[in-house]
């Protein structure tokens, strides 16, 4: 699970259906932070991925460490890359996806595209291959709002397979999971400022 660890930061490749943070209730306690914790007891989160998403995080040791990490992310020094599978075949071969995105209160975790008082979301895309009524995507999130891959691409009209919030049943069906991972990843070390660049590849 552990990828990359210095005494500034540490890289992990989470699983599929673990938290990445501990969630509400005794039995949602495990995690990837608490995992990492449990060998280094002074990680502390950055950023997320949804719990039906795997790949790759980056994890801060120490406050410092971490501030400089999350200042990375705001200002938009760290490059970030995701695999997705989704339904159908998607005509063009690049494209941007720009439509603004809102927690759908009464149907939380959800989010939802809103026009009026959403905030700005940026997604960039590229078609990896083609085949089987399917497409395998490289999905680039210029901002990082929750759900925001899984919402752009169930607005273009290609839902991910496996995606049980966004996509109809028999695409949430077509996977036993979220067919989303981030991929790449590069980030300025949080203590020379040099870009490092981590890779893992997707399971499916």
């Amino acid at each position: 699970m552990i990828l990359y660890a210095d005494d500034y930061m540490v890289v992990a490749d989470k699983p599929s259906g673990l938290l990445s943070v501990p969630g509400r209730g005794p039995d949602k306690q495990d995690c990837l932070v608490t995992r990492v914790q449990a060998e280094f007891p002074d990680v502390l989160t950055v950023h997320r991925l949804d719990m039906a998403t795997s790949g790759l995080i980056v994890l801060g040791r120490g406050a410092e460490a971490q501030r400089r990490l999350s200042i990375a992310f705001s200002e938009r020094r760290v490059e970030k890359r995701y695999a997705a599978v989704v339904a159908g075949t998607v005509d063009a071969d690049t494209g941007e996806i720009d439509l603004p995105l809102i927690t759908d209160w009464p149907n939380r975790p959800k989010q939802m595209i809103d026009h009026d008082i959403g905030k700005p979301s940026l997604t960039r895309f590229r078609v990896v291959g083609r085949g089987e009524g399917r497409t395998r995507m490289a999905l680039e999130p210029v901002t990082g709002r929750s759900h925001q891959l899984r919402v752009h691409m169930m607005a273009l009209g290609h839902p991910i397979l496996g995606d049980v919030f966004y996509a109809p049943p028999e695409i949430a069906a077509a996977s036993e999971r979220l067919l989303l991972h981030a991929e790449h990843l590069v980030v300025p070390h949080p203590d020379t400022g040099v870009n490092i660049t981590f890779i893992s590849a997707p399971s499916f």
